[in-house]
């Protein structure tokens, strides 16, 4: 009998704390740090004829704050440098791509109700601005422009502050070369959309706060 008991403790023990572990990462902290470092992909068609950057290029750095109105919907900003270099068959150059971008930050992750235990989804899109700067003596054609960002965060909560989380963006530029007067011509100049993969850390800045 003493260890039949013992069994159904352990059994509504278990239950309860899988049911209560739920209840507490289904909720999304107002205020979060995220930081983020992977590779990055500029688009051939941003830079001149007969000049493109290497496929894979690293490293590329996310900083973000973000800010949740309700579980669901929020806002973020957010800092991005990635650095790109030629590929085998062009000319040697190296560039700096830093971005600035305001997001808004949906969670659909309820309304799915297919994720498993700890995960959570993000999409994120918003406007922002790019500052390219070639290395070298290539700096006369350091450039800036505006661009548009959409990505998918998935996040896996290691407990209620802190997640990891890979991030799958794309950066679209609104402008191209030939706009410019005069007409940046040079090597090292950019202004094309960037493809980036991230793999980061979120931290709640404010503990296990609801939303709503």
């Amino acid at each position: 009998m003493q260890q039949y008991l013992k069994t159904y403790l352990f059994f509504f023990s278990l239950v309860f704390f899988v049911f209560h572990g739920n209840a507490q990462f289904k909720q999304s902290s107002k205020w979060k740090a995220l930081f983020a470092l992977g590779f990055n992909n500029p688009s051939s068609n941003g830079f001149i004829d007969g000049v493109s950057a290497q496929s894979v290029n690293f490293p590329t750095v996310n900083l973000g704050i973000q800010h949740m109105f309700k579980r669901a919907y929020g806002v973020k900003l957010d800092y991005g440098f990635n650095r790109a270099k030629n590929d085998a068959d062009a000319p040697e150059f190296k560039i700096n791509y830093s971005r600035v971008n305001v997001q808004f930050v949906y969670d659909p992750t309820e309304v799915l109700g297919v994720l498993p235990y700890r995960f959570r989804t993000i999409l994120h899109a918003g406007p922002g601005f790019s500052f390219v700067q070639p290395l070298g003596d290539l700096t006369d054609n350091k450039q800036s422009y505006l661009n548009l960002l959409g990505g998918l965060e998935l996040h896996y909560a290691i407990n209620e502050k802190v997640s990891l989380y890979t991030d799958v963006a794309y950066i679209y530029g609104l402008t191209s070369l030939d706009e410019y007067d005069p007409v940046l011509s040079g090597l090292g100049a950019f202004n094309g959309s960037v493809f980036n993969l991230t793999f980061g850390i979120a931290v709640s800045l404010s503990g296990c706060q609801y939303c709503d």
